[in-house]
């Protein structure tokens, strides 16, 4: 039997190999049909990815997380049946290391993406790399910000770090005027507003795929909500009113009627989002691809939006570190709710890779949370390295923007500069950190205990905080008067 199958197998391997299986006893078709059986099964069983990431969307600005501001019932709705990951943040707050985190799972000072504007090297050991080396389909929609060639510059395939399916500008925010590429050098205009066109497109993606094709990693990269505030669709805009937006109590009084009319522009492109993402899920069950897709939901950084005084993203608080980051995945990952392990922007790839079963790359950084996800234990010590490399723009030096190392964990955040401990929150009772414990006789014991914790992670990194300008000057970075990458070649 086995003898004989085996010269069925070698027949098959030669030119006229399929006429030999055809022509075969009945155990031949036999054998071919428990092959095509075995993969079919094999291309059901394995999870859809379906990855969202909205740029500058803090963790803070969802009705579900009782902000009063929001409007967000389709979001709400999806965090209601997903695990959110309520004290997950970006490692370092700013749009183009996130991202090259995200794909990686590695850490800025690996993959060497520590500011904006610098490629991610072509040999990176990806998520799509990896997934389209199992058998997956690989797509990309929206913002890339990881070539660092130019804002608007042609991506070839040979720097798409496996994405096969592609549609894709590396930056911008002129969302109502917005282009990308595909495949050739030409630039294409997204009709209207870029998140609702760039939303259909993936629709259509999902609606292209065949009852027995591959599974899929579709990654969807909105521009929204980050700035500029106030463009998007007058529909969405025409909701929020300056003067009903509620600030936080962290926004110094001198800027709340500027606070407030960016507020109304903001919550404005997350209503437009979520509209999006109602979009989505319809498709998604249309096509009966909803029961087996990983469904998740992030952004790159938040935004201060006024608190403390400031404004934008790189820095520690939790306005610009805290992002969503939410699991759902109704086949694999049958409950929901609030989960308090800190995650980290580098632990998405390898977790994902858990989710469907796949081998994780040595090259990985990050912690796999997938059994965490599915009621076991959390992989880590229940604290998330945040981190500034080298300032730059918003929060240049001339603005008071400096290096720093820090901790995230389920209650405190704690964070070094280059001078020494630097901020300390409790923040379960100051969960707008508004009180500095930094000096405080009473943390004392607490502060040494989250310092030789954060030492001991630098250490284990092979990081050895030094300043901005020996970073730049190891990766041959070559930086304006503002500390940033020029976004042209």
């Amino acid at each position: 039997m086995n003898g004989f199958l085996g010269r069925l197998v070698g027949m098959a391997t030669g030119v006229n190999g399929w006429r030999c299986l055809l022509l075969a006893s009945g155990w031949s078709v036999l054998f071919c049909g428990l092959s095509v059986r075995v993969n079919a099964a094999k291309r059901e069983t394995s999870p859809n990815i379906l990855v969202l990431v909205a740029d500058q969307w803090r963790a803070q600005a969802f009705g579900i997380e009782g902000d009063p501001n929001a409007r967000t019932p389709h979001f709400d709705r999806l965090g209601g049946e997903s695990l959110r990951l309520v004290n997950a943040v970006s490692a370092l707050p700013v749009c183009s290391p996130t991202r090259a985190s995200l794909l990686t799972g590695q850490r800025p000072l690996r993959h060497g993406v520590f500011i904006n504007d610098v490629p991610l090297a072509t040999n990176a050991v990806t998520i799509a790399k990896v997934l389209a080396a199992q058998g997956y389909d690989t797509a990309y929609i929206g913002k890339w910000h990881v070539d660092g060639r130019g804002r608007s510059a042609y991506i070839p395939p040979e720097r798409r770090q496996g994405f096969q399916y592609w549609k894709v500008q590396e930056c911008t925010h002129d969302y109502t005027n917005s282009g990308y590429y595909s495949d050739s050098p030409q630039q294409l205009r997204w009709a209207g507003y870029d998140a609702i066109a760039q939303t259909r497109d993936a629709c259509d993606y999902l609606r292209a795929r065949d009852a027995g094709a591959k599974p899929f990693l579709l990654f969807l990269a909105w521009g929204p909500p980050h700035d500029p505030y106030l463009t998007a669709p007058e529909t969405y805009r025409q909701r929020f009113r300056p003067a009903d937006m509620v600030v936080r109590p962290n926004v110094p009084d001198s800027l709340r009627g500027e606070v407030q009319k960016i507020l109304a522009g903001y919550y404005a492109h997350a209503n437009a989002l979520d509209d999006c993402l109602a979009e989505l899920r319809r498709t998604l069950r249309e096509t009966r691809l909803d029961e087996n897709t990983i469904l998740v939901f992030t952004a790159d950084h938040g935004d201060m939006l006024g608190s403390h005084g400031l404004f934008k993203k790189q820095k520690p608080y939790d306005e610009s570190v805290r992002v969503p980051l939410w699991f759902h995945w109704p086949k694999g990952l049958r409950r929901s709710g609030a989960l308090p392990a800190p995650m980290n922007t580098e632990d998405l790839m390898p977790t994902l890779l858990g989710l469907t079963g796949l081998t994780i790359p040595g090259s990985v950084q990050g912690l796999d949370y997938s059994r965490y996800l599915r009621g076991g234990l959390n992989p880590g010590n229940n604290e998330a390295l945040i981190l500034c490399v080298s300032p730059f723009g918003e929060w240049e030096r001339r603005v008071g923007g400096k290096e720093f190392r820090g901790l995230r964990t389920p209650t405190h955040t704690y964070v070094r500069d280059l001078n020494g401990p630097w901020l300390l929150f409790d923040n379960r009772s100051d969960p707008y950190q508004t009180n500095n414990l930094v000096a405080s006789p009473e943390c004392r014991f607490l502060l040494n205990q989250l310092d030789q914790r954060l030492l001991r992670k630098l250490k284990r990194d092979g990081d050895h905080f030094e300043p901005g300008a020996v970073y730049l000057d190891r990766w041959h970075y070559r930086v304006n008067a503002f500390g940033t990458m020029p976004y042209t070649p």
